[in-house]
């Protein structure tokens, strides 16, 4: 059975972000992995996990809820949501202790039931700015 696109991203978004499962990692993300996130670069998945604790060691109480999945073929976009507080020192600034909501959408493209490609948009300037 062909791997379900809808599903998968749901699964990233849940295990990696909400209950922070390094092994979903591994296991969704191919070795080869090109990606940008707001403002970075990855290529292969230690280049993930870097960007990903910088963002958690900044708010590490982050909530991330699916609001809307569109799939199509081997590509998942995912519309979501995020809250946390500003409680650790990365992302160039010191904790704030304030709270953020921002929001988002992902465009994951999958092969053999692997992220090969991903896109994130979300305004990450505005949130920094926010806590200066």
């Amino acid at each position: 059975m062909a791997a379900d696109p809808a599903r998968l991203g749901r699964r990233w978004f849940e295990e990696v972000w909400n209950l922070r499962r390094e092994e979903t990692i591994d296991e969704l993300l191919d070795p080869r992995v090109s990606a940008l996130m707001e403002g970075v670069e990855i290529h292969g998945v230690d280049d993930f996990k870097k960007a990903r604790a910088e963002l958690l060691g900044a708010f590490p109480d982050m909530k991330v809820v699916v609001e809307d999945v569109v799939a199509q073929g081997d590509n998942a976009v995912i519309r979501w949501s995020a809250t946390g507080v500003h409680s650790g020192a990365a992302m160039a600034l010191e904790p704030t202790r304030r709270p953020v909501a921002f929001r988002g959408m992902t465009w994951l493209v999958f092969r053999d039931g692997r992220i090969v490609k991903a896109w994130d948009a979300w305004n990450q300037g505005a949130l920094i700015q926010s806590l200066r």
